[in-house]
């Protein structure tokens, strides 16, 4: 039985969450694992020395947790984690295909956030880590395709749907 993981990471508010969902619908026997279902709790996440909570770092998430999720599926097909059902799959043959979805690069975005960022946030925060995130990713991951935000949704749905198939088509 083939498995595959789609990783789909980017801007705040650019999107990742539309194309993942699509996607799920799209494609048979496929999951959604979302990463900022694995924040941890406000009063954990530190304040860094520029005075601002560090949600744009690693250690503001349980990766333990969440790593613990793609183990899971990779060994049985199921994603256990507080408020997620345990997934239906279908009947079809495989490959069966878990999608995750979160932040990985920042910028700035017109997404309305209650409390409102304090001044200064984007930066002396935001930009800085996406920067070092970035280069972190590229260093370390392989076979990164990157897809041009400025593209209609729908494109770039058809973009990577085609991508996944010629994917397991080569298995």
């Amino acid at each position: 039985m083939e498995r595959f993981i789609v990783g789909i990471g980017g801007v705040t508010n650019g999107g990742k969450t539309t194309l993942a969902c699509k996607l799920k619908k799209a494609l048979p026997n496929s999951i959604l694992l979302c990463q900022d279902t694995f924040f941890k709790p406000v009063n954990e996440v530190e304040i860094g020395e520029d005075g601002f909570q560090q949600y744009d770092v690693i250690t503001a998430l349980d990766m333990e947790a969440m790593m613990n999720a793609v183990k899971a599926w990779m060994e049985n097909m199921t994603v256990v984690h507080i408020g997620q059902e345990a997934p239906v799959l279908s009947e079809n043959k495989g490959p069966y295909i878990l999608i995750v979805e979160g932040f990985l690069l920042y910028n700035y975005n017109l997404r309305v956030y209650d409390p409102p960022d304090p001044p200064g946030n984007f930066d002396g925060h935001v930009w800085p880590m996406y920067l070092k995130n970035r280069k972190e990713m590229e260093e370390n991951v392989a076979d990164i395709i990157y897809l041009d935000g400025t593209k209609p949704p729908d494109e770039l749905f058809a973009q990577v749907y085609e991508d996944i198939l010629r994917e397991i088509q080569k298995v």
